[in-house]
């Protein structure tokens, strides 16, 4: 498998949407930077970008997932992104497998259309263990079936990733995340969740200052 590394916002908004529905399973989709892509490769590198958090109820592939799926991809494509990638989170906190993870129609659908693609799953127990290490484990498709790959090794753009996150569920914003249960509730809502980004970039613009003033 190539490398696969996160960007903050991408890392965060898994989490956030975990977080949102502790008593849920949780799913959703990564979105990749497509500068970086290569058209038909295997096993490339993957830059997550972004995810998009889907549902907390609606979990199969069904015409909720159909439209999501669509809206997203029109989304991506105009922002020269990807999809290339799914997560997602048991309900049980001690089911931490792929197995036991909801919706593996999406993202088998993901990977017919992008070899490359990986599946997040959302480790629960280190979810709990104030984010002293990312609660996320790796898989990629193979043999027809997901695989874990480097469990223990999560490769992050931006330094103060698990600091970040730790700072936004501890100012309560997983309140304010829109996944598309919510959206298709009420149209309104905005499952981009570009304000919970704009937040995280006000966060990593201060850290980068603080970094500067130490080095005086």
């Amino acid at each position: 498998m190539g490398e696969v590394s996160l960007e903050t916002s991408a890392y965060a908004k898994l989490i956030l949407h975990a977080a949102k529905y502790p008593h849920c399973a949780v799913n959703g989709v990564l979105l990749a930077d497509g500068t970086k892509i290569r058209s038909g490769a295997k096993n490339q590198d993957l830059d997550i970008v972004d995810t998009v958090p889907l549902f907390h109820h609606s979990h199969y592939l069904s015409p909720m997932a159909e439209i999501a799926l669509t809206q997203i991809e029109t989304m991506a494509q105009a922002d020269n992104r990807v999809i290339a990638g799914y997560y997602a989170g048991c309900e049980n906190f001690r089911d931490n497998t792929v197995e036991k993870c909801p919706g593996q129609k999406i993202a088998e659908k993901i990977v017919e259309h992008f070899p490359s693609a990986v599946f997040i799953v959302i480790d629960n127990k280190r979810l709990v263990q104030h984010l002293e290490t990312p609660a996320i484990k790796l898989h990629k498709f193979a043999e027809g079936k997901w695989k874990p790959k480097d469990a223990n090794k999560v490769l992050f753009q931006t330094p103060y990733v698990l600091e970040t996150v730790s700072h936004l569920l501890q100012r309560g914003v997983q309140k304010d995340l829109i996944d598309f249960d919510n959206y298709l509730d009420d149209l309104s809502q905005d499952w981009t969740n570009l304000g919970i980004e704009k937040l995280i970039a006000s966060i990593n613009a201060s850290n980068s200052i603080d970094c500067k003033e130490k080095d005086y």
